[in-house]
């Protein structure tokens, strides 16, 4: 039988002693054996390292590493990735469970695509079956158009066996934004991704996930960004966006990081909203909610910075005195 391309599986570990068992036996017993287990743990307190050595020691699989100094999540997936063999490179996380035909079924899927992902099912912490799962929140994108990706991400880390070729377009990744969303840009402008539409991880939501995206027995208070930092992050994001030097359709990304750039100093936006609304379609495509609400999206981006800075700062006074008072 003909071997398959090496599988480099990158896992990065922090503290995740309570699960990551767990997970490396679902690691260890994928039907797809040409596989590489790459682990850089960023100094863990707990008992992870320690679980790490005894699976390094059973399984030859397994490769790991341990950070001098702790690097943070950003940092150390680099430096994971950066240590992978395989022509294609598996993105892992410590908490989850993967189906055991997980990589067969992608090596066998990615054809010409530069990754290729998948659907998952969401699981509580002590893994029970919580019957939702990532398709159920929104559509997922196949294809080559990066304005997909501007303001919305369907692609889980997780979910992701990409070519490593990728990397080199990819990184450096953006300190404090998602990875997989930052892939996700960079893969449709290279070339194009696809996804297999069966649940192939169970997804675990924990309150000590740094992917909890159901945000479970979390005070949502504590998390939820203000709209002024809103503004400001997606405004950042979208300078990234625009400055990748291999935009298929960099005129168009200018143009809406220019527009939402005045809209940071402005009380209205009618190019940004104009904008959006001429390329609904494709920009709000990830978005599982009714065409109505889709244009609603557009309209609410008229209102500029300096209107959600007021409403901020004038809380008690209706919108309404609010809008008045800016424009009268």
């Amino acid at each position: 039988m003909k071997q398959g391309p090496l599988v480099s599986i990158a896992l990065c570990s922090y503290n995740g002693a309570e699960y990551l068992a767990e997970q490396l036996d679902s690691l260890v017993n994928q039907t797809y054996k040409q596989i590489e287990i790459i682990v850089v743990d960023d100094c863990s307190t707990d008992e992870t390292f320690h679980i790490l050595k005894y699976y390094a020691s059973k399984y030859v699989q397994f490769k790991i590493y341990r950070n001098e100094n702790n690097l943070g999540f950003t940092a150390n997936f680099e430096r994971a990735v950066s240590l992978c063999n395989g022509d294609l490179v598996a993105l892992c996380d410590q908490d989850d469970l993967w189906h055991p035909q997980k990589i067969e079924l992608q090596v066998n899927a990615i054809k010409d695509n530069i990754f290729i992902y998948h659907d998952s099912e969401f699981i509580s912490k002590d893994g029970t079956r919580m019957n939702k799962k990532m398709s159920d929140l929104m559509n997922f994108y196949k294809g080559g158009h990066p304005e997909t990706f501007l303001f919305f991400n369907c692609v889980s880390g997780h979910s992701i066996l990409m070519k490593k070729e990728l990397l080199d377009d990819a990184l450096p990744l953006k300190e404090g934004y998602f990875h997989d969303w930052w892939l996700a840009y960079v893969a449709t402008n290279i070339g194009k991704i696809d996804f297999i539409p069966k649940c192939l991880v169970q997804y675990r939501q924990h309150d000590k996930s740094e992917t909890n995206i159901l945000q479970m027995s979390r005070k949502k208070d504590n998390y939820k960004l203000s709209s002024v930092q809103k503004l400001k992050r997606t405004s950042n994001w979208l300078s990234y966006c625009a400055a990748f030097k291999y935009n298929k359709n960099k005129a168009l990304t200018e143009k809406i990081y220019k527009a939402y750039k005045k809209r940071l100093n402005s009380y209205v936006s009618f190019e940004l909203s104009l904008l959006l609304f001429r390329n609904l379609k494709t920009i709000s495509f990830i978005r599982k909610k009714p065409i109505l609400s889709k244009l609603n999206y557009c309209f609410e981006q008229i209102w500029g910075l300096k209107t959600k800075e007021a409403v901020q700062i004038k809380q008690g006074v209706g919108f309404v005195r609010i809008i008045m008072q800016l424009f009268y």
